[in-house]
């Protein structure tokens, strides 16, 4: 490959245009910047289909060249089938979450402007160009600078309420991610030291197993680790994603810590793919199953509604980590490793919806009730139903009913499983599963119980914020037919194509 490919410039574009929004709402300020974020998500949805089109459509990365140069002297961006499939899911997830947030972050009747609506606007779109470029950044270096991107703007949305536990959190938060960024960094550093270039088509090519790489590979894996928040390394996550507002715990939980687990997929499956070995992947997945088990039984003890699904978060980042070593060992087994991409891929996916939907479903539960107490969720069912549908349905798709996402992606997580026979990794599913369905029922069965008589809500919920909700759980619950895609849109582009030099 050697030149930019048609749809090239949708992938600059992609970048460009959130951070054009963020700086544009801050020019023009006050209740303007919902209103440039809003129009700025519609436009963006439009050119991740136009990406996704391109890339399906020629069955080949779409890919940029920025300035003209081929790596590894200039920066290329490019998006694969993996890159494509994240691209539409966040687009899609972030602009629901949108329309959610004018119900809590929508400047009052009678003011110029507020802080938090101001700030939650210009932080949103700056949280979605910085993923964007997490997707489509085709060296290591750019990708750094795509991290930072999204931890300088993912920290503050856990304090936009300003109180001091907020704070704290939000403080601890920007300790782990720095932390992981230097690791990272770090490594870097000692990749283009051993091999001259950053460029990840590049080094996939001439990369070696030896102790440099092999320092490099554990630097950056450890420093995406602490910012994906993977079990030991979770602590920041509950007290963050459970104190901040539903819709920017929603973006947390959802779409953030999605940032640094695609980055460990990027360098384990193209950078390092014949550097790390199948028992330092059966580490990575055990880490996982520790993530599985710890944050299911301690979500199950928790009191408050956003805390468990907080713990639960922490819970279903581990199914993320369980592809890796069913990749290596069907590989080794000389079997297609497709299944194990795609449940990945689709686990990613269907956590992102479902999430967000329960995350905001909470927050409305508790602007009716005036808590979050699980405890005392009664009547929460009567009078949101809507909203109550929609928690359980993304409850639904962590467990891995049918037919929804979950289901899938647990579905060819087993297969793969029991194909490489690592029954093990199937067995901490079940598992986990089992623990999801427990914390899931509870809350629903005590929602649905009426409440006491006379009671009536604190605070009535617009309609369209349950909407959105319930389709955000429809999404997840659904996602299951995407067996039916003749397509197998994550697998474009792989192996990754080798720059040549071209006229």
């Amino acid at each position: 490959m050697n030149a930019t490919t048609p749809g090239g410039l949708l992938l600059v574009l992609s970048v460009l245009l959130p951070f054009v929004g963020t700086m544009l709402g801050f020019v023009l300020g006050g209740r303007h910047a919902q209103r440039v974020a809003l129009v700025t998500l519609l436009i963006g949805l439009c050119i991740a289909l136009g990406i996704a089109d391109a890339v399906v459509g020629s069955g080949q990365p779409v890919v940029y060249l920025l300035g003209g140069w081929v790596p590894p002297l200039g920066v290329a961006l490019r998006a694969d089938g993996l890159s494509v499939v994240m691209i539409i899911a966040i687009a899609v997830v972030i602009g629901v979450i949108g329309i959610y947030a004018c119900g809590d972050f929508g400047t009052p009747d009678g003011v110029k402007e507020a802080r938090a609506p101001y700030t939650f606007w210009l932080l949103l779109l700056a949280v979605w160009g910085s993923l964007n470029l997490v997707f489509v950044s085709g060296d290591v270096f750019t990708l750094y600078v795509a991290l930072e991107l999204l931890t300088f703007a993912g920290v503050p949305l856990v304090s936009l309420d300003g109180r001091g536990e907020t704070l704290q959190a939000a403080l601890r938060y920007l300790l782990f991610a720095l932390l992981g960024s230097m690791f990272y960094l770090l490594g870097v550093f000692l990749l283009y030291g051993a091999y001259g270039t950053l460029d990840i088509a590049l080094l996939a090519q001439g990369i070696r197993a030896e102790p440099i790489t092999w320092t490099a590979a554990v630097l950056m894996t450890v420093g995406l680790l602490a910012k994906t928040a993977l079990f030991p390394l979770h602590l920041w996550l509950p007290p963050a994603h459970a104190g901040a507002p539903a819709a920017a715990s929603a973006v947390l939980s959802a779409l953030v810590i999605k940032g640094g687990w695609f980055l460990v997929v990027r360098l384990w499956l193209d950078v390092f793919a014949d550097v790390v070995t199948l028992p330092s992947a059966q580490l990575l997945a055990a880490l996982g199953a520790a993530a599985i088990l710890v944050g299911n039984v301690v979500a199950l003890r928790q009191v408050r509604l956003k805390l468990l699904i907080a713990y639960s978060t922490v819970a279903q980042i581990g199914y993320l980590f369980l592809m890796f070593p069913l990749i290596a060992g069907l590989e080794a087994a000389q079997i297609d490793s497709a299944p194990a991409i795609n449940g990945g891929m689709l686990q990613a996916i269907s956590h992102a919806t479902a999430k967000a939907a329960m995350f905001m479903a909470a927050g409305l539960i508790y602007s009716t009730l005036g808590h979050d107490r699980v405890a005392d969720l009664r009547g929460a069912g009567r009078a949101l139903p809507m909203t109550l549908v929609a928690f359980a349905l993304g409850g639904a798709s962590l467990i891995g009913l049918p037919p929804s996402g979950g289901f899938l992606a647990k579905w060819l997580l087993l297969s793969s499983a029991i194909a490489s026979a690592q029954w093990w990794w199937a067995l901490v599913m079940l598992v986990g599963g089992l623990l999801t369905s427990a914390y899931v029922f509870i809350v629903v069965v005590r929602a649905m119980e009426p409440a006491e008589a006379g009671w009536t809500p604190k605070k009535a919920v617009p309609r369209y914020q349950q909407v959105a909700v319930l389709v955000l759980a429809l999404c997840s619950f659904l996602l299951g037919v995407a067996a039916l895609c003749p397509i197998d849109v994550a697998m474009i582009g792989r192996p990754l194509l080798v720059w040549v030099e071209g006229p």
